[in-house]
């Protein structure tokens, strides 16, 4: 028995295409459920183009509150303990569900779809943004992590609601719930998919969601684990001490001298404050 969440903001074009896909692998597969769409304060035709039945539901927003938010609501009215979250722009294929199910009845805690392909790839630059966060929650986890805010995957209903207080309302949802998960020593398994061209508009803008994403990475990671982010200040602050050292003893500079032992007195600094951090954090436990 499945729940399926389909958070929707402006999808007209995509959502009867996505939500017949989704009903005809349910259907072959024999996957009893529920798909549960959460009208998150559209303003164009989407609402108007879904047919609601004894197995699609709509919820409504009065207004745009957020993707996270959307999915929130979604999740708290699912009738099923399994859930499965999808995109409504026709990005992710609905036929890889089933594989995706079968890897989470192994025992995971959540199945990740890790997308594949040249539509997921994007611009350089969104490319080179999407490697530093993977960088970033790779190493505050210490795992090898494919893709850290896929909006395809499966996981209980009664475990990611405990999360809930730490999981972004807005477009970092996924992402915070990757962090949470492995920061609480859950299996996580990926199942590479094929990432497929979006129909119509993205709503994602780069700059401002990527930004938003990395705030919450770092307040994730101070509130899991401060030492490790502290710990990399420190290393990049000994590196830019070292390249000082170097330039001042090639180039004969004083003020490279001065900024390297400079460095190395802030970098015990911040690594003093980092084992203050996680004394912190395990008082609170």
């Amino acid at each position: 028995m499945l729940s399926v969440i389909i958070p929707v903001f402006n999808e007209e074009n995509a959502i009867v295409n996505t939500i017949n896909r989704l009903m005809i692998t349910l259907n072959e597969y024999k996957i009893e459920g529920e798909v549960i769409i959460v009208d998150d304060g559209c303003t164009d035709n989407t609402r108007l183009n879904i047919k609601e039945s004894r197995y699609i539901k709509v919820l409504s927003h009065p207004h745009n509150i957020g993707y996270g938010m959307a999915l929130k609501t979604g999740i708290l009215a699912a009738k099923f303990p399994t859930i499965a979250i999808i995109d409504a722009d026709g990005t992710y294929p609905p036929e890889s569900i089933p594989v995706l199910l079968e890897e989470f009845n192994k025992g995971f805690d959540m199945v990740v779809g890790a997308r594949s392909g040249e539509y997921f790839h994007g611009s350089a630059i969104k490319w080179q943004m999407r490697y530093i966060l993977k960088f970033l929650v790779e190493w505050t986890t210490g795992r090898n992590i494919p893709d850290i805010n896929s909006g395809m995957r499966i996981f209980e209903k009664d475990r990611i609601i405990k999360f809930f207080p730490k999981l972004c309302n807005t477009f970092s949802f996924t992402t915070s719930a990757t962090l949470s998960y492995m920061m609480s020593d859950l299996f996580v398994s990926y199942i590479t998919i094929s990432y497929e061209k979006r129909i119509g508009n993205s709503h994602v803008r780069m700059w401002r969601d990527s930004l938003r994403t990395f705030q919450f990475i770092l307040q994730a990671v101070t509130f899991y684990n401060p030492l490790k982010l502290f710990l990399l200040l420190t290393l990049l602050t000994l590196f830019f001490s070292i390249i000082a050292l170097i330039i001042g003893i090639c180039f004969k500079i004083n003020v490279a001298f001065f900024m390297s032992a400079l460095s190395i007195s802030t970098s015990f600094i911040i690594f003093s404050l980092g084992i203050l951090a996680e004394l912190v954090r395990q008082s609170i436990k």
